[in-house]
């Protein structure tokens, strides 16, 4: 029943009779390394610390494109058709109170007529995110890496977010916007798996949740920058945008390639370097004798090191295409693109109606992204506990059944307050759902296509995010009916995949599909 195997080690050079143990990179944490020590919980702030840049980037439009109040400036105090003079050559008396330059809406005059552009540019921009996710994804699992990707990604981010910022007219924006979000939705997903993979198997799932904290920070965050800046929609995008280039000045030279990158890429000695730096940090060490092997390497397997043993073409080169080749994960990757873009729809469906608060914005962003980290914080404590499939089915039905009993109450008088309740619930619920479902779907896939399968369920979820506004224009009860349907088929489809809690990270397809035997047995 040893994971561990005794290889003569010979093969290339030197000192005939060397004995190796060859272990997998979750068993020389647990057993050397160190699964969350000092060296883990640097390399995670540090990484994670990215959440906050896609925050700025993705949410930002909340306040470049308000529609901010406007007012009658006629002396006699009677003004015209209020739509004829909200463009920007008013005519009729209306004027815009913090000025033209306030947002994209008042400079443009997006409103009445045009108002449709607003929701427009929303979609373009998850639609940017739709298509980066899965170009990036396929890179980060590739030759660009985790950290490569991350690098890219932010590069791309902080240029792109001060062109924004200079756009001269609405369709230059909407442009921009798209190549922001073909960056920025990539920012989560490759600091997610870059974050968590050099973390041991039994704390992997919290601190997997815990990298969702940074998202709500950055919100918070987002609310207090934008208060600075109330008069100039382009001043809050070059304040958003700088800390991306900050981030890859002074952060990334400071975090390391994930070593399961680099032992699936065939670069043993780099990924062996990256654990004996987690060890000697952690005060461990790895012993002489311990090399790393990929988990669809037997232990009989007589190379000379873990690069010799599989061709590297079935592990190193892995995407999308293998994913749908077996049985296994492309059953797992139709269900979680369909539950990731149904939570995605409930999650931004039920944060988009925020607005019809009628409260300060900048209190109920900053109050919205608060309300969610309790939730973040029960599934952290109770992943380990109960595994990830009872709790992902518990809170995306929790958000169902809330969304549901929304639908029903009439929106008159009191009855405001409890229909308030439910979606203060139902958000709850899918806020715990759609961090989990970051750890568990990455917990299904090997690490040769882990990113290429995030980078798909990360597309479904920008779709799911496309279509949530459209389900909210639908009316009062509407909307409530259709988010709660979402929830609780979600849930449902959660029964059909397996449990990943305590199972070993697989590196390989192969090593997947024979776990998955062994399993079964």
């Amino acid at each position: 029943m040893s994971t561990e195997a005794l290889l003569a080690g010979g093969g290339g050079g030197g000192g005939g009779g060397e004995v190796k143990r060859r272990v997998s990179i979750d068993d020389a944490l647990a057993w050397h390394a160190g699964e969350f020590g000092r060296w883990q919980l640097r390399h995670f702030v540090l990484v994670s610390s990215a959440w906050l840049l896609e925050a700025l980037h993705t949410m930002v439009i909340i306040f470049a494109d308000r529609e901010p109040a406007m007012v009658c400036a006629a002396g006699d105090g009677r003004c015209g058709d209020r739509c004829a003079g909200a463009g920007a050559a008013a005519g009729t008396g209306w004027e815009w109170a913090s000025g033209r330059a306030s947002s994209t809406v008042s400079e443009w005059g997006l409103v009445c007529g045009e108002r449709y552009k607003v929701g427009l540019v929303q979609a373009i921009f998850f639609a940017g995110c739709m298509i980066g996710a899965g170009v990036f994804g396929h890179l980060s699992d590739s030759f660009l890496g985790r950290k490569g990707s991350l690098q890219v990604v932010c590069v791309l981010n902080g240029v792109f977010g001060m062109l924004t910022a200079m756009a001269p007219n609405y369709w230059a924006y909407a442009a921009l916007r798209l190549l922001t979000g073909f960056s920025a939705g990539s920012v989560g997903l490759c600091s997610f798996v870059l974050a968590t993979e050099p973390v041991g198997p039994s704390r992997r799932g919290a601190a997997g949740m815990s990298t969702f904290y940074f998202f709500s920070g950055g919100i918070a965050a987002l609310a207090g920058i934008a208060a600075l800046f109330p008069t100039s929609w382009r001043m809050l995008y070059v304040v958003t945008s700088l800390p991306s280039l900050v981030f890859v000045v002074a952060v990334l030279p400071f975090v390391s390639e994930s070593p399961r990158w680099y032992l699936v890429r065939r670069r043993a000695d780099d990924a062996m370097r990256v654990v004996r730096a987690i060890a000697s940090s952690n005060g461990r060490s790895i012993p002489d004798d311990v090399s790393l092997k990929l988990d669809d390497e037997g232990d009989d397997d007589n190379g000379a090191g873990a690069g010799k043993v599989v061709d590297s073409s079935a592990s190193a080169s892995g995407s999308i295409i293998d994913v749908f080749r077996s049985r296994t994960t492309r059953f797992r990757l139709v269900l979680s693109v369909v539950i990731n873009l149904l939570a995605s729809v409930v999650y931004y469906g039920l944060s988009l109606n925020v607005v019809n608060l009628k409260t300060n914005l900048y209190v109920s962003v900053l109050v919205n992204s608060l309300a969610e980290m309790p939730a973040y914080l029960l599934t952290a404590l109770l992943l380990d506990r109960f595994g990830r499939k009872p709790l992902a089915i518990g809170t995306m039905l929790l958000s169902g059944i809330s969304c549901s009993a929304g639908s029903l109450i009439a929106g008159a008088g009191a009855m405001r307050v409890a229909r308030l309740a439910c979606g203060v619930v139902g958000i709850f619920g899918m806020a715990a759902t759609y961090n989990l479902l970051f750890i568990y779907t990455a917990e299904l896939f090997p690490t040769a296509v882990r990113n290429a399968a995030l980078g798909c369920t990360s597309q479904a979820s920008q779709m799911g995010a496309i279509l949530a506004p459209l389900v909210v224009v639908l009316g009062e009860r509407v909307p409530f009916a259709l988010l709660g349907v979402s929830g609780l088929v979600g849930g449902f489809l959660v029964f059909c995949l397996p449990e990943t809690k305590n199972k070993p990270m697989y590196d390989t397809m192969a090593g997947l599909e024979e776990g998955e035997k062994t399993l079964l047995k």
